[in-house]
């Protein structure tokens, strides 16, 4: 077994902590790296500040054919396979730049990610496995995840055609109740200048009388 030089050791080690970083579990890591299970473990502990967590990974293909994450997991997927086929990216570092592309273009449009870096990682695997494939959309053109084998004659995305509950969620509507008291308190104030107003208006012409009327007359 050849023993690796020091530049290639420091390359695995930023590699690891790019992953923990943008939130690798611990099986993530140890797949795609050839550290030591207890030196990724020292690894984590350093960036994180605590042990990494324990746990099954997720294993179930049809989380991706969900409607928002089949949006979102299409967008991250889509970007990997350009990193990789055209700008010719490693594996792991079309990985790693498609996830913080992911991320940015969240940020970018206000919109909370769906897609954590461990399932980011299990939907390349499911490709590599032939579970899931990219299905043409007949409206738009774009290729969104599918399972593998079905059909892709005249099929419509889930952004062409969301399902009628879309975005009635439970966060969603909680903003929304809690945006109703502010909505009140903004009303309570409006009303309150308009008072206030009105008896400045009342003071003035006790003083200066046709003052009042004259400003009635300009509103």
């Amino acid at each position: 077994m050849s023993k690796k030089s020091l530049s290639e050791d420091a390359q695995e080690v930023f590699r690891a902590i790019a992953l923990i970083e943008l939130g690798a579990r611990m099986q993530v890591l140890e797949s795609e790296l050839t550290l030591s299970r207890e030196r990724m473990i020292r690894l984590y502990r350093e960036v994180k500040g605590v042990s990494p967590p324990k746990g099954m990974l997720p294993f179930s293909a049809d989380w991706y054919t969900t409607w928002l994450a089949n949006i979102h997991a299409s967008l991250f997927y889509n970007t990997y396979r350009f990193l990789r086929d055209e700008a010719r990216c490693s594996h792991l570092d079309a990985l790693t730049k498609g996830y913080r592309l992911y991320l940015e273009h969240c940020r970018h449009n206000q919109t909370e990610p769906v897609l954590d870096l461990t399932r980011a990682w299990t939907l390349v695997r499911f490709f590599d496995a032939n579970i899931l494939q990219l299905t043409p959309c007949c409206r738009c053109s774009g290729k969104f995840i599918g399972h593998k084998h079905d059909l892709q004659h005249n099929v419509v995305c889930d952004a062409c055609q969301p399902p009628s509950r879309a975005g009635k969620t439970k966060k969603a509507a909680a903003a929304k109740r809690d945006a109703q008291p502010q909505l009140v308190e903004v009303q309570h104030a409006a009303n309150d200048v308009e008072t206030i107003a009105v008896e400045s208006l009342a003071a003035v012409e006790t003083v200066a009388p046709g003052v009042f009327e004259e400003a009635v007359l300009a509103a």
